[in-house]
């Protein structure tokens, strides 16, 4: 074995996309959505866009909760639509 090699559980995984949002729904169970906003420049009018999207995540533990925001990260397909695990909840919603 070469000098350059190196067994295959010293290497790191990949780089995951992670994504950070605001839980909109709980009810599932296991299943978090998770709303992302995205605001960008369109590229022909110029004018700035407000984007939301909707990502089902695999919860586990059914830690978070409604208002919470979470980070996310890009999975292995677990479902029709879930391809997507909660990585860490950055802060709980106010409770009123």
């Amino acid at each position: 074995m070469s000098e350059t090699q190196q067994p295959a559980a010293d290497v790191e995984r990949r780089h995951r996309r992670v994504l950070q949002g605001v839980v909109v729904s709980d009810k599932m169970d296991k299943t978090i959505v998770v709303q992302v906003r995205r605001r960008y420049k369109h590229p022909r009018y110029r004018k700035y866009v407000n984007e939301r999207i909707r990502y089902k995540a695999h919860d586990e533990r059914n830690d978070a909760k409604v208002g919470d925001t979470v980070r996310i990260v890009a999975v292995r397909p677990m479902s029709r639509e879930k391809r997507w695990r909660l990585q860490s909840i950055v802060e709980k919603a106010a409770i009123v």
